[in-house]
């Protein structure tokens, strides 16, 4: 925490410079920079793995881009969804919880009007669920695994789960993973995230500001 409060308030040139890495134009075809950058600048060691970004700490980083008015403007990102091993994953075990136990929130601008380069790291947020949230988290997470396990995959959308949701996570449409089919047989589909809603995260940020 004490290199979290060192940062906040630095905008990303300077934040890249202390690590020599180049700052891109814009973010459009390196949508994960923002995040990679900030994970090397507090010395996170998970990198790929599926585990918290601080593996000794048991602590998940997780970027939230806000806009003008403080907020998160879009969905935040958890980790992949599993599509074709279903059977006996739920809540406690799953990697999404493991990933949500405990969440350092890193607030950084993402208004359009600022350059890139310019946007400022805010002051990060320690976190973790309580068992009231915990509980909607989990119903969400087995209530989707049990649809996957049905072959109901394809029928997810976006806009079902209270907190949690599912999207389509590829470059394009033409990468294709493995997943389960109404009739229980193998089909390619494409790969799916978890993400977190804005209305949720706002939650935490508005949680923040109060406190």
């Amino acid at each position: 925490m004490q290199r979290v409060e060192m940062i906040a308030g630095m905008d990303l040139a300077s934040l890249a410079r202390s690590i020599q890495v180049d700052i891109p134009e814009n973010l459009r075809r390196e949508k994960g920079w923002v995040g990679q950058m900030l994970e090397k600048v507090l010395g996170a060691t998970a990198g790929n793995k599926p585990e918290p970004d601080f593996v000794d700490l048991g602590i998940e980083l997780k970027t939230l881009p806000i806009d003008s008015r403080g907020f998160p403007s879009e969905s935040t990102y958890v980790c992949v969804v599993p599509l074709a091993h279903t059977v006996g994953l739920h809540w406690n075990n799953s990697l999404v919880r493991a990933k949500l136990n405990h969440v350092l929130w890193l607030p950084v601008e993402a208004d359009k009007n600022i350059p890139l380069a310019k946007r400022r790291v805010g002051m990060g947020i320690l976190w973790q669920p309580t068992s009231e949230i915990e509980s909607k988290l989990a119903c969400d997470y087995d209530e989707f695994i049990d649809r996957i396990t049905l072959g109901e995959v394809e029928a997810i959308t976006a806009h079902q789960g209270e907190f949690l949701q599912i999207r389509p996570k590829a470059a394009n449409s033409s990468v294709l993973t493995a997943g389960i089919g109404a009739e229980g047989q193998s089909i390619r589909t494409l790969p799916r995230g978890f993400y977190l809603r804005p209305s949720f995260t706002r939650q935490i940020i508005s949680q923040w500001k109060s406190g």
